[in-house]
């Protein structure tokens, strides 16, 4: 088989998983319940964040939040102060990309 295969969790529980993680590429899958999200901290990379289900409540520098629905994918700047949270009673999903891979 010259493809890998990896399996994405499914359900409303808090998740945070790190489905790729290697010098190429960081994919992760994410989900937040109301109120629960990242602890506030600096993208290492830049960052592709796509909400596939819910709405994404991100803080980010200096800005306001901003709120995102289902469908949206945001490019974020690498070193961009980064709050995500789940402001909403419907559960939030996440895939984030970091590309290129951080080298710590």
């Amino acid at each position: 088989m010259v493809e890998q295969m990896f399996k994405l969790s499914g359900g409303n529980e808090k998740a945070v998983e790190k489905v790729i993680f290697d010098e190429n590429v960081h994919y992760l899958h994410m989900v937040f319940n109301m109120n629960e999200g990242l602890p506030e901290h600096f993208s290492n990379s830049n960052v592709y964040m796509t909400v596939i289900r819910g709405k994404l409540s991100i803080e980010l520098n200096d800005q306001e939040i901003h709120e995102y629905d289902a469908g949206t994918l945001l490019k974020i700047p690498f070193q961009t102060r980064m709050n995500v949270r789940n402001l909403h009673a419907e559960t939030l999903e996440l895939i984030v990309v970091k590309s290129p891979a951080p080298s710590n």
